[in-house]
């Protein structure tokens, strides 16, 4: 037996077999993106990277975070490729330079990748930074592009941090990973940290079927939508199911070939129990679980679709423009129109603390089936249509405890300085003081010095209150004013405000609060004395009371 160049194999007494090359190219390898206007969903980021290449502001080391398949590498590498390249289109990578096209081949010797996962050791990064001090090669920068740089270890980090605080002129580090909290605070402050948001299902959507399209591959969008939804916000992800869905499809990605390759909860029966739950129709509701449970579906998963739904109904609810990014609108729209704030809301609490009674039900059918009924169960029921609950058998009737009666004591009521007429919204010139305060528009110091004074008098021209001698020492000009432009305002007259320092024949607001409040307590403490618990455990434990301890309601 031989194999041939051609890659066919052979033997003395059989034909040849030739089997075909397979160089297939998975998708999310094929669409990479090449330069900056390629890139999907980091505006925010291209923005900065374009705006520093434009003003020659490059820092020396980047920091791109975010969840997996959102871009980090990728934009690491186009940045490295636009900051050697030779001719920048518009501050974006030409593509067609030799410099462009060795970063795209994985053969630009100044373009250093490293991959942290796998060398974490510090002799590794010692090893790596031996050659920083030599000149580029081919480009104007030598570039170290480390991925998952937060796996190295705390020696690696310190072997780093020198480099990394004051490289060579002709040295830029470009990092990226998935957990920057693990990556010491030293590094992170020599960094400029760019974070990528995670995509949005539309974005993926968009992108799919712009891909599709240009392979000429037939799909529905319906399909599209679900794997949107599953991709989580990566595109890599989106992009391997996408594949896994073409080979599924036989060439073609239909809907319910991608119901049955993500094993996942069609997006029907989720719309179904929702408007099942707005309608308050628990049998429906039951028999659309039923129905589910012939599938196996992950309740849990289930459970968080419907949490997702209610969270874009209330957003739509409450602001209709969000509507507009949303791949599901018209489901969206209807529940919004048809479920009150009030139920959404409460339906999003029960759901959002079932999920942790999910774990604990007996299973996980039953514990999502009493989420759902608990639901309905505390859903506030109209005026109009409520109905009585009819009971088969009168509950046994339990003998309460005797509650004693105590009559609070009789406190006499206060006196206000003048008799004052019912307020009304605009105040007049026979308001008390009580009341002309109640509508006083200033802060609340202010406020709480006007409570020591009382009205003397009050006429078209002049307000003369008297200040409690005890509280001389608060009085200044600048208090006085902004009383004085207040009562302008309420009573729109030019009045001048007087106040006197002098003894009081009456109480003021203030002292009137307090002595409510020390009635308050005199009967909070008479009721406790009186209660006959409280005696009986007097009298059979030799219990103590701390009247101290004692506040009214």
């Amino acid at each position: 037996m031989c194999r041939d160049v051609a890659g066919t194999i052979t033997t003395q007494n059989s034909p040849k077999y030739e089997y075909p090359v397979m160089n297939y190219q998975v998708l999310a390898r094929k669409w990479r993106p090449h330069n900056f206007t390629e890139v999907v969903g980091q505006a925010h980021v291209i923005t900065s990277l374009t705006n520093a290449l434009k003003h020659q502001r490059l820092h020396q080391a980047y920091l791109f975070t975010g969840t997996r398949g959102v871009g980090k590498t990728t934009l690491a590498r186009i940045l490295a490729k636009a900051m050697n390249c030779e001719n920048l289109q518009d501050f974006n990578p030409c593509g067609q330079c030799d410099i462009c096209r060795a970063v795209d081949e994985g053969r630009f010797l100044d373009l250093i990748e490293v991959d942290a996962a796998s060398r974490t050791k510090v002799e590794d990064t010692r090893d790596l930074l031996d050659n920083a001090q030599y000149a580029p090669n081919q480009g104007r920068y030598k570039v170290y592009l480390i991925d998952e740089v937060h796996m190295l270890s705390g020696h690696s980090f310190n072997a780093l941090l020198k480099t990394l605080e004051e490289p060579p002129p002709h040295v830029k580090f470009l990092l990226a990973t998935t957990d920057p909290h693990k990556i010491p605070v030293t590094v992170l402050s020599r960094c400029l940290q760019l974070n990528l948001k995670r995509l949005l299902p539309s974005e993926i959507f968009t992108q799919m079927g712009f891909i599709l399209g240009q392979e000429g591959i037939a799909f529905e969008p319906d399909a599209l939508k679900l794997i949107s939804r599953a991709a989580d916000g990566s595109m890599r992800d989106a992009l391997s199911l996408l594949d896994q869905a073409i080979v599924y499809g036989n060439g073609a990605v239909s809907n319910d070939e991608v119901h049955a390759m993500l094993g996942s909860i069609a997006q029907q029966p989720v719309e179904s129990i929702l408007h099942a739950l707005a309608k308050a129709d628990a049998p429906a509701i039951l028999n659309q679980i039923d129905d589910l449970s012939q599938l196996s579906p992950d309740f849990s998963d289930l459970l968080q679709q419907l949490l997702q739904f209610l969270h874009r109904v209330a957003l739509v609810q409450h602001v209709p423009t969000t509507l507009t990014h949303d791949l599901d609108a018209e489901i969206v729209a209807h529940l919004a129109q048809t479920m009150s704030p009030e139920d959404v809301q409460l339906y999003y609490q029960i759901g959002l603390l079932g999920q942790k009674d999910l774990e604990l039900a007996p299973d996980p059918r039953s514990g999502f089936e009493m989420v759902m009924l608990r639901m309905l169960t505390f859903r506030p029921v109209q005026i109009g249509n409520a109905q009585p609950v009819q009971v088969q058998q009168p509950a046994p009737q339990i003998q309460a405890r005797p509650q004693v009666q105590i009559s609070p004591p009789q406190v006499a009521p206060i006196q206000p300085l003048q008799s004052a007429p019912q307020v009304s919204n605009a105040p007049t010139f026979s308001d008390n003081w009580e009341t002309i305060l109640a509508n006083l528009n200033v802060g609340r110091f202010v406020k709480e010095f006007a409570k020591h004074c009382v009205l003397e008098s009050l006429d078209d021209s002049e307000c003369r209150l008297n200040l409690d001698p005890e509280k001389a020492n608060l009085l200044d000009g600048d208090v006085t004013a902004k009383i004085e432009t207040a009562l302008r305002e309420m009573f729109s007259k030019p009045l001048k405000l007087t106040i006197d320092v002098k003894a009081l024949a009456t109480h003021t607001p203030a002292q009137q609060i307090i002595q409510a409040q020390e009635h308050r307590q005199q009967a909070a403490v008479e009721a406790i004395y009186q209660d006959p618990n409280v005696a009986y455990l007097q009298s059979h434990f030799d219990a103590q009371v701390l009247p101290e301890t004692i506040e009214p309601f």
